[in-house]
């Protein structure tokens, strides 16, 4: 009896989910820490960001697929090859969606790969915080619950932090006895040179707005330390057009100069130590539908 009490559990657990229901925002906050990219725009996630979070009851590394949508190009087909193929490798499957009682094509889709696994799905329905009536929580569980046969159905707000710890009660309760995967001070097994090209990435599509589709990508180059402790870093913006690459750098450099403070505050933040971050722009036409250029921008067809 005394062994069991001593025993922690682990496991690995996926959030999916339409594009932009706020998967990235309830991973960032479970973890306590700033890893996935969040915007305002759909499928800001492309591959699957492993970050762990460790205490007292065990270890979840937690799985961030990009959304299942419709696949549009080679992007986009591996986006969703990705997501779908991450069901079957978790021990608990968590399914986000929006605040509603209308079930689109969208829900059904992903209700149709749900209803093949084995593996606990939790649903968590997110953006409680955006409804008047709280009670209206009710319809939306009703709407849900015979889609699937769902473990766990839990409301959350991923951005006021509502319900998260109960939310991380519920896959300790589902998760396997186990050995920890990683050390306890680890949250990512990103490379930092990736969480860099991410963060980038991510200032880009929050101050461009709607000026530049979704077509940019980010390679960073050279990372490497000085004596005294400051990060070089230089990165590369990859745009598909002569015409966002005038968007990006702005007039006189000011939109690139204003990306490349708001991602150098965030590094440095992370990183704990000054960042001298320098930033190019690149045309490279139709990168999304060639293979090579994907892999070079590190979106690996055998993940």
């Amino acid at each position: 009896m005394e062994q069991n009490k001593e025993q922690k559990k682990s496991g690995f657990v996926t959030l999916i989910g339409r594009p932009n229901v706020g998967k990235s925002t309830l991973m960032n906050h479970l973890i306590g820490q700033k890893i996935a990219i969040t915007s305002a725009k759909p499928q800001t996630t492309r591959n699957r960001i492993q970050t762990v979070y460790t205490d007292g009851r065990g270890q979840i590394v937690f799985l961030d697929t990009p959304g299942i949508h419709k696949a549009k190009n080679r992007l986009g087909e591996y986006m969703v090859n990705v997501a779908e193929h991450t069901l079957s490798e978790v021990d608990v499957i968590l399914w986000l969606v929006e605040p509603s009682t209308f079930i689109g094509a969208g829900e059904r889709h992903i209700a149709e790969q749900l209803n093949k696994v084995k593996q606990p799905v939790i649903l968590v329905i997110n953006k409680i915080d955006t409804l008047k009536d709280q009670k209206e929580i009710l319809a939306y569980m009703d709407a849900y619950k015979d889609i699937c046969p769902f473990a766990e159905i839990v409301p959350v707000s991923a951005l006021k932090k509502r319900n998260t710890d109960l939310l991380t009660e519920m896959i300790f309760k589902y998760l396997p006895y186990g050995p920890q995967f990683y050390d306890e001070d680890t949250v990512t097994d990103q490379p930092m040179r990736q969480i860099a090209a991410e963060l980038v990435r991510e200032k880009a599509l929050r101050l461009l707005e709607e000026e530049i589709p979704h077509g940019i990508a980010v390679t960073v180059e050279k990372m490497s330390e000085r004596k005294n402790g400051i990060m070089d870093i230089e990165a590369t913006i990859v745009c598909e057009r002569e015409s966002h690459k005038g968007i990006i750098i702005g007039k006189g450099g000011s939109m690139l100069k204003r990306i490349g403070s708001a991602a150098r505050r965030e590094l440095e933040g992370m990183m704990e130590t000054k960042v001298n971050l320098q930033l190019w722009v690149k045309v490279r036409k139709e990168w999304r539908d060639s293979e090579l250029l994907m892999k070079n921008y590190g979106y690996h067809g055998d993940t």
